[in-house]
């Protein structure tokens, strides 16, 4: 179930009707009810909280990576922030380019099926909302590990994909607004991460190795290592 509350500077049945029809379209796919919340007149916000059960045992967690754990990454990463660039003018791109790529920024798609299979396969999980180097280093400091992470494996979008090596290195790596999974697991469980992807119908990508020493190491396709420093969004840096 979850709960919406919802400020609004004015009722306006033209937005809040395609709104609510998606919404709630999202909702039933995943069998999630609306349950309640609070709805009053200000500057737009939406805030909602999902309210949901794990089997005892079977949460994947961010504690759980293990010295020699594959790395793997579901889906694409770096369209929604290059959408986001081109919102910001920090990049030209062409009305057709921008359009394509903000389709990942404005409808990512929840991977709520791809977790349910990787349980009792996957060690670790973190989604990717702040950019991946971030994320799973969450993932590496609550397990106590470090690891080795080819930034050239790394699944780019369709759209950053057409872009110069130099950008889809930082936009894969540094990110944010995907929310692909970014998940740990053994070596010897390969083959039913795989099939567990086939069974939610999503790609997934080995792109690293989990290591007893700590840190982050990016390397490139060739295992060279790479001089990068890829951040994270921070809601509240200045």
């Amino acid at each position: 179930a979850f709960t919406l509350a919802f400020a609004l500077p004015e009722a306006r049945e033209d937005w809040l009707a395609p709104f609510s029809q998606g919404l709630l379209k999202l909702a039933d796919e995943h069998g999630c009810e609306l349950i309640g919340g609070d709805t009053t007149k200000g500057p737009l916000t939406i805030s909602i909280t999902v309210f949901g059960e794990v089997p005892f045992t079977q949460a994947l967690r961010r504690d759980a990576a293990r010295d020699g754990d594959d790395i793997w990454i579901s889906g694409t990463l770096g369209d929604a922030r290059l959408a986001l660039a081109g919102y910001r003018k920090e990049l030209s791109l062409d009305a057709a380019t921008l359009h394509a790529a903000a389709a990942r920024m404005h409808q990512p798609t929840p991977r709520v099926a791809l977790g349910i299979a990787l349980r009792g396969i996957a060690h670790a999980a973190i989604d990717v909302s702040d950019g991946l180097a971030g994320d799973l280093g969450h993932i590496l400091a609550r397990s106590r590990v470090g690891a080795r992470l080819d930034v050239d494996a790394l699944p780019a979008g369709p759209v950053l994909r057409t872009q110069a090596q130099t950008l889809r290195r930082t936009f894969t790596l540094s990110g944010g607004d995907d929310y692909e999974l970014c998940f740990t697991a053994p070596q010897s469980r390969r083959e039913q991460v795989l099939a567990a992807a086939e069974q939610a119908g999503v790609d997934v990508t080995r792109a690293g190795v989990i290591e007893s020493t700590p840190g982050l190491r990016l390397v490139d396709a060739g295992g060279e290592p790479l001089d990068l420093a890829p951040s994270s969004f921070d809601h509240f840096s200045s």
